[in-house]
């Protein structure tokens, strides 16, 4: 009989996904890549505001380098903001100002070249150039706004990472940060999804080994996020772990002397990674840890990538209890021969979560990242948010804060 040892279809649960699907339209992939932008968008696109993250980027020469092909295109380049840490809400308001001073319109578009800040900031001013039913980009934002929606579609984005950790070039939203009020929230609409990413895995080359691991672990933390998240879909769960196994075997070659040729392929695989890691968090949301990262950054100044990485382990225990077939199968992807039961498999995955932070110098306590019991009131309350919403275990505020005070 064919397909025998196939589970008896009489005992299995009725097949009825239903869920909707948002990416780019158009990807391009692979080394000097970005010497292909001009080509794809030169029929669509007149005018390019550009909005750039490091200083390194500009300084050897990267970004200029692109700048000069859409030039040569006969695409005009207007340099419109650089920024090298999470936008604030006056970024945004700042740089759309000056967007809507050259009255955008057809044959415009906005790209981000940087890292998870820069795409964010020029996928929330192309919002808001042309929506300007608020005052400010916070009018927008969820749980601290007023509630305003996107009623316009935003010029199209151009994104071009250059780190690989937020999958921000795949993802519907713009995480915005307050200093005063403190907050870090998202504007967000599918309409916000980039329409054209060009990854090229070189730009990565220009970024230190220790900044790649961190980002790396964002990466790692919304694969398995969205893996474990209770609005995941068949399209996510394949994606996670194909991305998962990308990131796995790229993360040690970030720890130690490797060949040219090893760290190329690593830097590679982790670029491809962050971008499925934003696909799959764009359609099937995170959980725990990053809702907590998110309040991390707020209230003790910890980087993203720092953050997740810490609140990873402490979150796949919180949930392995109503996640274990699919931790398990988490816990299979980091040995060729998994051994015992699901419970030592699991015990096994985490484990191996921690000793990749040990190896990378990573926090594994929030002491370790100046966090007190006093901040952990205004954490929790800062936890709740978009992020949180797809942990498949529901969390009550005094639990929260428990599992919080456990690990200082």
């Amino acid at each position: 009989m064919p397909f025998s040892n196939s589970p008896d279809p009489r005992n299995a649960h009725p097949f009825e996904p239903r869920y909707d699907w948002v990416s780019p339209a158009h990807v391009l992939f692979g080394w000097d890549r970005r010497f292909d932008l001009a080509g794809l968008i030169r029929d669509e696109v007149r005018r390019v505001f550009v909005i750039t993250g490091s200083r390194r980027l500009n300084s050897n020469g990267y970004s200029q380098e692109i700048l000069l092909a859409l030039n040569d295109a006969g695409i005009e380049t207007k340099p419109l903001a650089n920024i090298g840490r999470e936008p604030l809400v006056e970024d945004v308001d700042k740089a759309a100002e000056k967007i809507r001073g050259f009255n955008p319109g057809p044959g415009d578009a906005v790209l981000g070249i940087g890292g998870g800040s820069a795409i964010d900031l020029a996928k929330a001013v192309a919002a808001m150039a042309t929506n300007r039913a608020g005052a400010s980009v916070q009018d927008y934002l969820e749980g601290v706004g007023k509630g305003l929606q996107l009623t316009e579609p935003p010029l199209p984005v151009i994104a071009m990472p250059t780190t690989s950790g937020t999958g921000s070039e795949a993802t519907k939203n713009a995480v915005i940060s307050s200093q005063d009020p403190p907050f870090k929230k998202s504007l967000r609409a599918s309409s916000m999804v980039p329409r054209w990413v060009v990854i090229d895995p070189e730009a990565s080359m220009l970024l230190p080994l220790r900044q790649t691991a961190e980002s790396g672990m964002d990466a790692i933390t919304q694969l398995i996020e969205s893996y474990l998240s209770k609005r995941a879909t068949p399209m996510t769960d394949m994606i996670c772990l194909q991305g998962l196994r990308y990131a796995l075997e790229a993360i040690p070659r970030f720890t130690y002397d490797c060949t040219e040729e090893d760290l190329r392929d690593g830097r590679a695989k982790m670029a491809h990674a962050a971008f499925l890691s934003g696909l799959a968090l764009a359609n099937s949301g995170l959980g725990m840890a990053h809702g907590v990262a998110a309040a991390l950054g707020v209230h003790a100044w910890v980087g993203h990538g720092r953050a997740c990485a810490l609140m990873l382990p402490i979150a796949l225990e919180t949930n392995r209890s109503v996640t274990l077939e699919k931790m398990a199968i988490l816990g299979s992807l980091v040995t060729s021969r998994p051994s015992g039961g699901p419970t030592q498999i699991i015990d096994n995955f985490i484990g191996e979560i921690r000793k990749t932070n040990e190896l990378l110098g990573l926090p594994a306590r929030l002491s370790e990242v100046n966090v007190t019991r006093e901040l952990l009131p205004d954490i929790v309350q800062s936890s709740r948010g978009n992020s949180m919403n797809g942990n498949p275990r529901e969390l009550s505020d005094d639990e929260l804060f428990a599992i919080l005070e456990a690990n200082l």
